[in-house]
């Protein structure tokens, strides 16, 4: 079985996640909406636990937490949720990057599309977004300002104190897509000038199909949301549906656990990036993303290696990937690697490899001898 370095796009789940997830499935099974009996009120604490365990990693309260389906769903709560706000102000100008997730950028297009004026920053060549490009950019009428905490494919971590600086005197909301950082690069995100937090549970070893926004308060006011679907209620009127409590549980239990081992679990990923970086030093690979990167991910490109064909060769070896899992269905050019400024050969060679502490052994000297037998 090939060694899995593909985390960024999905981690494996920890096992106290799956115990307690196991509990809310067979056990304590009940709707948390039904309040009429002993067995609602148990699935509805179990969720209210969650919701402060999820807030608590950034610094928010239980009540700041809106459950979603993932940071997907939580980017285009975010994103499209102000629209009609920022008609009714007549602010239309967004700015984000052009190295988001296309879970950003296509909510974001969507409002372009709608008459909404948009700029997209540039990021340097480390792939880093600077704050005082942002500073250049604002306007009286920018009313959402949206960019990322990590990038997905680089691991490249941007500078969002600095980002919060910049917009300490402005009113624009600020939104950030934490999927990658959420449970991993704490510090930063609870800086109090960060509005809204997209995070998913399945990137902090939680399940799949759950998120969550977190809709911090601004002097005692939420931001002024308006939900995208309708038909229950449920999540304070901005997300409808029946909880998926076991989810929910789960979500919570991985936020608990990262909160605990967070500084154990980076430094297990740090010994496995110099592990990285010592076995693929012969192959003289460039490296997309230096400086601030996040421990588990290195992005690099190898002269006269195509990312598919090493795919192919790594095969039964390690399960890596040249971009974001969401788009690999059809195979683009990184719009990210492209924004950089790199070549083309080294857009499509690129290839990302990312792991996490509950990674195994690694074949780092059978990876570099196959992608050194194609060059």
């Amino acid at each position: 079985m090939a060694t899995y370095l593909d985390c960024n796009a999905t981690t494996p789940m920890e096992p106290q996640v799956v115990e307690v997830m196991r509990k809310y499935m067979e056990v304590e099974f009940a709707n948390a909406g039904s309040r009429t009996h002993e067995y609602g009120n148990t699935a509805k604490s179990a969720v209210e636990s969650a919701r402060a365990q999820v807030g608590l990693l950034v610094g928010a309260d239980k009540s700041e937490v809106v459950f979603t389906s993932g940071a997907t769903e939580a980017n285009n709560l975010a994103i499209l949720g102000l629209e009609a706000h920022a008609v009714e102000l007549g602010k239309r100008h967004i700015v984000t990057s052009a190295i988001e997730h296309k879970a950003v950028l296509e909510p974001i297009g969507q409002l372009e599309s709608r008459g909404f004026d948009v700029t997209y920053l540039k990021p340097n060549e480390n792939g880093h977004i600077e704050a005082a490009e942002l500073a250049k950019v604002l306007r009286p009428t920018t009313v959402l300002v949206s960019l990322m905490h990590a990038n997905n494919e680089t691991g490249a971590i941007q500078p969002l104190a600095g980002y919060a600086d910049v917009l300490a005197n402005h009113d624009a909301y600020f939104h950030v897509d934490a999927a990658q950082t959420y449970g991993k690069e704490l510090d930063a995100l609870r800086n109090g000038r960060i509005d809204l937090v997209s995070c998913s549970a399945h990137k902090v070893y939680g399940p799949k199909g759950i998120g969550a926004l977190i809709t911090r308060r601004r002097k005692y006011k939420r931001p002024p949301l308006m939900p995208l679907m309708f038909g229950g209620g449920q999540e304070r009127g901005l997300r409808p549906g029946t909880l998926p409590v076991h989810q929910i549980a789960g979500f919570g239990r991985s936020a608990e656990l990262a909160m605990a081992d967070h500084q154990a679990r980076r430094e297990a990923c740090l010994k496995i990036k110099q592990a990285a970086l010592l076995a693929l030093q012969d192959l003289q690979p460039i490296y997309h993303g230096k400086d601030m990167v996040l421990a588990s991910t290195l992005n690099f490109s190898i002269e006269g290696v195509n990312s598919e064909a090493a795919i192919v060769a790594l095969k039964g070896i390690a399960a890596v990937s040249n971009g974001s899992a969401c788009t690999s269905s059809n195979y683009n050019p990184s719009h990210v690697l492209e924004a950089m400024g790199l070549g083309e050969d080294e857009v499509l060679g690129a290839l990302r490899f990312s792991w996490c502490h509950l990674t195994g052994d690694i074949p780092w000297k059978e990876i570099a001898d196959r992608l050194n037998s194609l060059r």
